[in-house]
């Protein structure tokens, strides 16, 4: 997929970009937007709304219509925009603190309601944007600001959560798997009901420098080394899975009813009522 492509659909005045050298933000963005282009989406039809954080800049450089919101409201948000706008394809950008922590229960009960928006979740473990306090995606035992001598809380997998919720689609890649990050995020957007994707990404400054982890490369290099595809992983150990990722699609549910098809079809139906007492 060309430059061009990602190129098209970026606001280039609001360029250059804020984030740190290394940082894999852009990476997963270039993601979205060549997700997007696979799919021929009308842009005038495309929505990308984001909460608060480091990938949540990102809604400010791409080409869309686009909602910056409160942080860990972007799903509330979205959710609003689609009920009232079913047409639109809708997109959510948020990071692991703004989803998993203050957002938390808007992700759960968006994949209850299994309504019909897509959530990027930009994985850097670690709240970036506030100088690197420790988030609930944050491994046991890495340290941040607010765990000098590490974390003792179990870090989420926020792919088994959202799966068990009832999401129609669920999925894992990383920033150094770029390409089937491009593929999972086409594939989430394409389907019908709560799609999320978690796109493991590198903070080399505020998770990397703290935990010894060497540079940008050194990080995506951990993720090249411990990602093990899904299929593979169904042959592996607990033990042997401890230290690995599993990326690929997770999960793929059809038939699921769908939350804006249900509230419209309910609509028609009160209204129905209504005009037979008539």
């Amino acid at each position: 997929m060309s430059q061009l492509a990602v190129k098209t659909h970026l606001r280039e005045e609001r360029l250059r970009h804020i984030w740190c050298p290394g940082c894999g933000n852009g990476i997963v963005m270039g993601a979205i937007a060549r997700a997007i282009d696979k799919l021929g989406l009308n842009p005038d039809q495309t929505a990308i709304v984001s909460g608060i954080g480091c990938s949540s800049r990102a809604s400010g450089y791409m080409d869309f219509d686009t909602l910056h919101t409160t942080h860990g409201r972007a799903i509330p948000f979205a959710t609003g925009l689609k009920l009232a706008r079913p047409e639109l394809n809708v997109i959510v950008i948020t990071g692991d603190g703004d989803a998993a922590a203050i957002g938390g229960n808007h992700l759960i009960h968006a994949a209850r309601r299994n309504i019909d928006i897509t959530v990027v979740c930009f994985n850097n473990n670690i709240y970036g944007m506030t100088s690197g306090q420790y988030s609930p995606l944050t491994p046991r035992g890495m340290k941040a600001t607010t765990a000098p001598y590490g974390t003792i809380d179990r870090s989420f997998d926020l792919c088994r959560l959202v799966g068990a919720a009832g999401a129609s689609y669920v999925a894992r890649g990383t920033a150094y798997h770029v390409r089937q990050l491009i593929n999972l995020i086409a594939n989430a957007i394409a389907k019908k009901g709560f799609s999320f994707v978690e796109a493991v990404s590198q903070c080399p400054t505020y998770y990397g420098r703290r935990n010894h982890l060497g540079s940008a490369v050194d990080m995506l290099r951990w993720q090249k080394e411990h990602a093990v595809p899904v299929k593979a992983a169904a042959n592996m150990t607990p033990e042997e899975l401890e230290d690995k990722i599993v990326i690929g699609e997770l999960q793929n549910l059809s038939g699921q009813p769908e939350y804006v098809s249900e509230y419209y079809r309910l609509v028609r139906e009160v209204q129905h009522q209504h005009a037979a007492l008539r």
